[in-house]
């Protein structure tokens, strides 16, 4: 890139960064100074602010280049942790998010307190704790910092060394992120994902476009062609077993991975918790789902496409998407690119810091002052543990460098220490009256250690895809937490504490949309199989005949959706 290039690059992105600041700070004026305020942005968020920051608080700069690295490699398999996730987000409307709208919960360790008692919030504030603090915040800082660094040469631009350039991105990134999440609390959070989430859209859509019309020197009908003539098993997202995803991995573990992150996980929950109504929030939930099924559109195929143009020759197939990037982006849209891409990274940074710092505000401080602390000292307080937490992580990121592969496998492997036991946790104490504190003790001690022996001790010996482990671990959780229900049950039975405090009218549409993006997950992995564009004669009579049920079938249910509402307007799907 030319030095007026670059110059355009660095004046457009910052131009994009401030439009977003701007916009967020007209947005969210005096309305962090309460404890709702801040940690839930008053209660008010829409459907729209709920999509978007669900969107830009789980997409990054991993993903970027993690997913596209993968098809490049691989083939599609790897798009079962996003599409799968929609299955999640039906569950997060349709089950949890009444819920925990009806209990007017701000954390879940406030739920696992109402329904087990305070010992079972701290272990979990702590499990939350120590992985945010120690492993994801810092993960998601030094993901986004090397991705910035391969997609841009910053060693090059700068003159300084690799770990000097990964330092000043990592501050840069960190300042910039915790500006949001430590002065403006959720709203401001959520309005710049927002902001982001449609830049990210337009990039997700103009990147296999640009990278289609390169396949295709210039013609972009030529590019469609090609991918979908050449190499087609590279389309295949049915996973053997030995793909980075394996399919039937689909069925087990990938369900409750995907339970735990979309319906207990804090940091993502939380937005929706601020919801200013059920209706909005299942809005917002289920319409985060279907950006979701866009994911291997906008995530994968530039890497299918990095695969035709390039050829299986890179030296990483995590270069696939930064090399694609450099070669078919026009310049007047790299700053934007780059704005964007900085605003993933911001996104899922300043979530995770707003997230922990609603933990210990909550969670550790305010009970420690026996719940008589005021609004105004939970916020300074939250303020203060943010700073704390963003100094910590700008140390520990760039250490990250130094044991890439080992400290990467500690960071896949950490995940699974807490993921299982919380959603198992949570579905038991939800759907039951009876089981004690004592079954939620009882999962996490043996969680931890079973986890851990597997992972670390038997690792060579037990070969079991680790996602088939999370689903016997959740299983035999499950049955411990039963089994002391049974033996040692509570002596009264737990009833839900309702604390009504915005509208729980559900959306009358909630389960026809629900109906429509189970189709369409079903509809994309139909899309991507042998019997899709993975064929090598491409979609065949099989493929209609099926998507031609699923849209009938949706016809039907939407049909009798529509009759229902105009025979009961206020008709409530319960």
């Amino acid at each position: 890139m030319s030095a007026s290039g670059l110059i355009f690059t660095g004046l457009s992105c910052l131009f994009f960064m401030a439009l977003v600041g701007v916009i967020s700070w007209l947005k969210t004026r005096g309305t962090a100074d309460t404890k709702d305020g801040y940690f839930l942005a008053g209660r008010g968020l829409g459907a729209t602010f709920i999509a978007g920051s669900l969107l830009l608080t789980n997409l990054s700069a991993e993903q970027l280049i993690g997913l596209n690295g993968s098809a490049y490699g691989y083939n599609m398999s790897s798009m079962g942790w996003e599409v799968t996730a929609a299955v999640a987000t039906i569950a997060m409307a349709l089950i949890f998010l009444p819920k925990y709208l009806a209990g007017a919960f701000t954390t879940l360790p406030q739920f696992l307190n109402d329904r087990f008692d305070p010992v079972v919030r701290r272990m979990s504030v702590i499990l939350f704790m120590l992985g945010y603090g120690l492993v994801t915040i810092p993960s998601v800082l030094y993901a986004g910092s090397v991705a910035v660094l391969l997609l841009f040469d910053v060693p090059g631009l700068t003159g300084l060394s690799y770990f000097q350039s990964l330092v000043a991105t990592v501050v840069v990134i960190g300042i910039t992120g915790s500006i949001y999440a430590i002065f403006g609390g959720l709203r401001a959070v959520a309005v710049s994902d927002t902001i982001n989430g449609v830049g990210l859209l337009i990039i997700g859509v103009l990147v296999p476009v640009f990278g289609l019309i390169a396949l295709g020197n210039g013609d972009f009908g030529a590019g469609l062609e090609q991918l979908g003539n050449a190499h087609p098993e590279k389309l295949n997202a049915i996973g053997d077993s030995d793909a980075p995803t394996p399919f039937g991995t689909l069925f087990t573990g990938m369900i409750f991975a995907n339970l735990f992150y979309w319906c207990t996980n804090q940091y993502v929950i939380q937005r929706t918790l601020g919801a200013q109504s059920l209706a909005e929030g299942q809005k917002g939930v289920l319409f985060s789902g279907f950006f979701k099924i866009l994911v291997p559109f906008m995530m994968m195929l530039p890497g299918v496409i990095a695969f035709h143009l390039y050829g299986p020759g890179l030296g990483s197939i995590d270069e696939a998407y930064p090399r694609l990037i450099r070669d078919v982006l026009p310049v007047y849209l790299s700053g934007f690119f780059l704005a964007v891409l900085l605003g993933a990274v911001f996104s899922s940074f300043n979530s995770l810091l707003n997230s922990a710092a609603t933990l210990f505000s909550l969670d550790v401080y305010a009970p420690a002052k026996g719940d008589t602390a005021s609004d105004a000292e939970l916020v300074r307080v939250a303020k203060i543990a943010s700073v704390v937490i963003a100094l910590f992580s700008f140390v520990v990121a760039p250490m990250l460098y130094f044991a890439e592969q080992g400290l990467w496998q500690i960071i896949r492997v950490f995940t699974g220490f807490y993921n299982i036991p919380t959603v198992v946790i949570v579905i038991v104490g939800l759907f039951t009256s009876r089981v004690p504190a004592l079954g939620a003790k009882l999962v996490i001690v043996f969680h931890v250690v079973t986890y851990g022996l597997l992972r670390f001790v038997f690792a060579d010996d037990v070969t079991l895809h680790f996602l088939h482990q999370y689903a016997i671990l959740f299983v035999a959780e499950v049955a411990i937490m039963l089994v002391c229900g049974w033996l040692r049950p509570r002596e009264e039975a737990w009833q839900f504490t309702r604390n009504e405090k915005v509208d729980l009218t559900p959306w009358r549409f909630a389960k026809p949309l629900a109906v429509t993006l189970f189709s369409c997950v079903v509809a994309t992995y139909l899309l991507f199989s042998p019997i899709g564009v993975a064929s090598s004669t491409g979609p065949g009579a099989l493929f209609a005949v099926l998507i031609g049920a699923i849209v009938i079938g949706n016809a039907a249910v939407w049909g009798w959706a529509s009759r229902s509402s105009a025979a009961n307007p206020d008709l409530r799907y319960q």
